[in-house]
Order: structure tokens, then sequence, then C-alpha cells
């Protein structure tokens, strides 16, 4: 298992369209991947778990992966979030 906690670089933050796309890339990994902010921990892959997060640009997330591809499963998200494309 894999945790890294990482700080929101995009510019509008994860809503409605960043999220969408931030499952997409989760749901491409066989691996278990989780986004927790405070007490709140969510699957990455559902698209309602992670509406529920609200996280804007600027905030610190922990996230963890598990499984047979948790090491790129890691760097993708990670890029992701940072805005690197």
């Amino acid at each position: 298992m894999l945790k890294k906690t990482v700080t929101i670089e995009l510019s509008s933050g994860l809503e409605a369209s960043p999220v969408a796309m931030l499952v997409q890339i989760a749901s491409q990994y066989e691996s278990k991947i989780y986004l927790e902010k405070q007490n709140a921990r969510v699957n990455a892959k559902s698209i309602m778990g992670m509406m529920t997060l609200g996280m804007g640009a600027g905030e610190q997330i922990t996230v963890s992966t598990e499984g047979s591809d948790e090491e790129t499963a890691m760097e993708e998200i990670q890029k992701y979030l940072l805005g690197v494309n």
C-alpha cells in the first residue's frame, strides 16, 4: 500500500468536470484507490463519493493506492492533481 499527501494544484480545484476526469483515471487501474480529506475517505472510482469531498485548489488530500498496479496508479493520480498532463 502506498500513501501520499498531495496539494491540489488544479486551478479550479476538484469540481464536477475535474472530478469526472479523476474518476476516469482511477478506474483504469486494478488497485484500490482512496482519497482522504480530514476524516472523510472515499473511493476514487466513485463519482458520487468524490463529489462529497468538495476539494478546492491549494487543499491537501491523502491519496492511497493498494494493488498490483499501485505505483503507476499513484503516479498518474498525483500528476493529475498537480496539473501535470
